[in-house]
């Protein structure tokens, strides 16, 4: 039973580029493995006979352990940016924004576990709080292209999986353990983590894991703080999880991502010299608590596979700061969301063809709170309870996916009136193979989102707010076409080439904006909701915006040396004014056309060497749209690990991260021009020495 349980955790993917596996799918059945296909350090490719279109066409997945700059990943960027079509922002561990096709997370469905990472804390912070060193495997959806994924997900998805003991257990182990340290040298930055991990019976298994990273100031290209002093980060994972009767499978686990430090005040400014009193470096702590429960039921039927999971999971931010002379300043602010999800998948065979169903019912709640000055100033509240079927149907050459879902959200009370959206949505996916190796895959997805919670630290029990009950609710759609080719021995025997690209349109109706109000900002009318007022509310933007753009991919494999390319461009554009997007974080949420290029090369079966060149071209919205240019940047890493033979378990990982030491700022990040009392741009580290070692015993 070990042997088997360690096999469901044992094909772990890493990158899967746009598409790349779509081919592999329908070959599936006949070719019965995928082993001669490009598999290099930037991504392994997986396949199965039952593999969707959505699942195989339209994700990407990174592998923490098996992507060497993930390995030593201390932000989300350090991988997540390898995705096309994904962008991540920020440079502090309080700051990471998520963007995929220039929609932040705030329009994306971010999971941990399972357990949804739901509302807003604070404009000027990331919502996204995890260390990487915590996970084991990110999962991208690159758009909404199912309704399995349902509310707050107009851009897609992003599902982060931390490490499992199975993940670690050779087969016969009883207990073993990993011991891991880094070094960062641009900013001093030191992780220290241990992991043990135990099969005490042949149907449970335990882990846990404690982890501690610190770091100093970091630097830009031109040697500016981006940074502030003592930042302190602490990671605790624990589960447990136990096989009963072979078909059932009973989980917990507990999670903790906490950072603590001196931080600016608006944390996605840089802290360098010039900075005025407006950005006052101030005690600041961020930490995370995720809760789970799963159940698993996978009988000897191919009708029943059950998949259930209750989670908690609560962000909290907060300063701590002298109350007599800054009063406002001390916040205590958070949102906790609470859900369970119940989701079974049915193959049946039939004379026409193969059908897997996926049903599955989801309810959650998000709440937010804040205390202001140790004074209670306000909470707010939403739910959503959805239903969902998707069929994926396969019949020879042809696949087609169907999918339909009801949701019932209710609103904020301080947002919209507390108002209850009554919402179905569908979809349809297909996939045809027109020649030997080569597949056009088709979808389109219609899209829903309820008015989110207020951000966390403007909680006011609608003090000071205009609520919208006239709100209206994000809606849309998501349309993608595209192909995949497959070419085998082009210069010797055995290499592979595998060639995607992909064209998409997102339309979003609707969409809602955040007006603040207060010192220079115009805010709204408290009566009507016009704009001119001393009130802060959501309104709905007076024209419907279009995202449209391209993704293409090139993976080639030769022995033991292989190469991906990737190419990702999308803009947005409204209806009436033609302006992008905007962002919260000062500009437009678009960013530029990203190309990137990742070589590896294993001379020998204990050294591998890898190369990664990504270039942003720069982006310049319309002159009348006030939003800032972004501009271009190349950045060049190179890294190479060794595990030697006489110490088996031991791995050394060294990497140089902007090599040539580029002045740069992401385009999911602050950019703004310079002013008069100090830099408003979240410029990204210069050079970047990384060296780590892990011992797994």
């Amino acid at each position: 039973m070990r042997e088997v349980k360690l096999a469901r955790f044992s094909s772990r993917l890493t990158v899967l580029s746009m598409g790349i596996a779509a081919v592999l799918g329908a070959q599936a059945a006949s070719a019965g493995t995928s082993a001669d296909m490009p598999s290099t350090t930037l991504q392994t490719i997986t396949v199965t006979a039952n593999s969707s279109v959505r699942e195989s066409v339209q994700e990407g997945d990174v592998d923490v352990e098996g992507y060497t700059p993930a390995a030593q990943a201390s932000h989300l960027s350090d991988f997540l940016n390898v995705v096309p079509g994904v962008t991540v922002g920020g440079t502090s561990a309080v700051n990471q924004r998520i963007r995929v096709r220039g929609l932040d997370d705030t329009n994306l469905k971010v999971t941990i576990d399972g357990a949804r990472q739901e509302g807003t804390l604070f404009y000027h912070m990331g919502d996204v709080t995890i260390d990487p060193d915590l996970l084991k495997q990110a999962e991208v959806s690159v758009g909404n292209n199912s309704v399995t994924l349902g509310n707050d997900a107009l851009g897609g998805a992003v599902a982060f999986k931390t490490v499992d003991a199975a993940d670690l257990l050779k087969p016969g182990q009883k207990i073993g353990a990993k011991l891991h340290a880094g070094y960062a040298s641009n900013n001093d930055e030191l992780l220290t983590s241990a992991t043990v991990f135990a099969a005490p019976t042949d149907n449970i298994d335990l882990l846990a894991y404690y982890g501690q990273r610190n770091a100093n100031a970091g630097e830009d290209g031109e040697g500016r703080k981006i940074q502030t002093e003592d930042s302190k980060g602490e990671n605790i994972l624990l589960k447990a999880g136990a096989y009963i009767a072979n078909d059932h499978h009973v989980g917990a686990s507990f999670s903790r991502t906490e950072n603590e430090g001196m931080f600016p005040l608006r944390p996605d400014f840089p802290a360098s010299p010039g900075v005025g009193s407006w950005n006052e470096i101030l005690p600041q702590k961020v930490k995370r608590d995720t809760y789970g429960l799963d159940y698993s039921y996978n009988p000897a039927s191919n009708l029943v596979n059950v998949d259930t999971n209750v989670y908690q999971t609560e962000t909290q931010i907060s300063r701590d700061t002298d109350y007599t002379t800054k009063p406002g300043y001390n916040w205590e602010a958070g949102v906790k969301t609470t859900g369970a999800k119940i989701q079974n998948t049915s193959v049946i065979d039939t004379n026409v063809g193969s059908h897997k169903l996926i049903a599955g019912v989801e309810h959650y709640k998000k709440e937010s709170e804040l205390e202001r000055d140790f004074v209670k100033k306000g909470t707010d509240e939403a739910k959503n309870t959805s239903i969902y079927l998707e069929d994926q149907w396969k019949n020879g050459k042809l696949t087609l996916t169907p999918g339909v879902r009801y949701d019932r959200y209710e609103s904020p009370e301080f947002v919209a009136g507390g108002k209850t959206y009554d919402n179905v949505v569908g979809a349809l996916a297909a996939s045809y193979e027109i020649a030997p190796l080569t597949q056009v895959f088709a979808s389109y997805t219609q899209l829903f989102n309820g008015p989110d919670l207020s951000q966390a630290i403007f909680n006011s029990d609608g003090d000071k707010t205009y609520v919208n009950s006239d709100l209206k609710a994000e809606e849309g759609s998501n349309a993608e076409i595209g192909i995949v080719k497959t070419l085998r021995d082009l210069t010797v025997a055995g290499d592979a080439l595998q060639l995607s690209g992909k064209y998409f349109e997102t339309d979003i109706e609707n969409f809602i904006e955040f007006v603040r109000s207060g010192g220079t900002r115009v805010g709204l009318d408290c009566t009507t909701g016009q704009l001119g007022g001393a009130c802060q509310g959501a309104v709905n933007k007076d024209e419907d915006y279009k995202i449209k753009g391209v993704e293409l991919a090139a993976d080639y494999k030769m022995d033991n040396f292989s190469m991906g390319l990737s190419y990702a461009h999308a803009r947005s554009k409204g209806d009436k004014t033609g302006y992008s997007i905007p962002s919260v974080t000062g500009g437009s949420a678009d960013s530029g056309d990203k190309y990137m290029v990742n070589l590896a090369y294993v001379p020998t079966d204990t050294t591998e060497l890898g190369w990664r060149s990504t270039y942003v071209a720069a982006i310049t919205p319309k002159t009348e749209s006030a939003q800032p240019e972004k501009s271009n940047y190349d950045v060049h890493d190179i890294f190479m690990s060794y595990m030697p033979k006489q110490v088996e378990g031991l791995k050394a990982t060294v990497g140089v991260y902007n090599i040539f030491d580029e002045t740069y700022a992401s385009h999911a990040s602050r950019s703004l021009a310079e002013q008069a009392d100090g830099l408003r741009t979240d410029f990204e580290p210069g050079r970047n020495i990384k060296a780590s070692l892990t011992y797994q015993f």
